[in-house]
């Protein structure tokens, strides 16, 4: 086996992008860097890189463990990458309505109420 691998081939082979096109997309819009600088979709991977793959506003942080050229199935993709994403802390979500939608039912306002942690039936009065 060669000591190294297509950056955007290893991306789809572990399971990061669904497709090797969307990982090449990736590679060229500058999403993924090896060692800190960015790489191109061609750049060679080798054992022990460290490879920062920009998803979905997130960074995830990837090592290289195990060379891949071809798709395996999912154990052997996450031996191959050992993932040091730091763990995110959960995200509020906030209460969206469409334009236009009108004034919310009074199911919607408690729910809307309870999504933005006001649910507290103690400070109702009874009406």
């Amino acid at each position: 086996m060669s000591e190294s691998v297509r950056v955007d081939a290893w991306l789809w082979a572990v399971r990061v992008y669904k497709t090797r096109s969307a990982a090449t997309t990736a590679c060229r819009a500058g999403h993924v860097r090896i060692g800190g600088d960015r790489a191109k979709a061609a750049q060679p991977v080798r054992i022990g890189d460290e490879v920062r793959v920009r998803i979905a506003g997130f960074d995830r942080i990837l090592v290289v463990r195990q060379l891949l050229t071809k798709r395996v199935g999912a154990p052997l993709a996450a031996a191959a990458a050992e993932d040091r994403t730091p763990v995110r802390e959960p995200v509020a979500q906030l209460a969206v309505r469409d334009r236009g939608a009108g004034r919310p039912t009074k199911r919607e306002r408690r729910d809307i109420d309870r999504l933005r942690g006001r649910d507290d039936p103690a400070r109702w009065d009874g009406g």
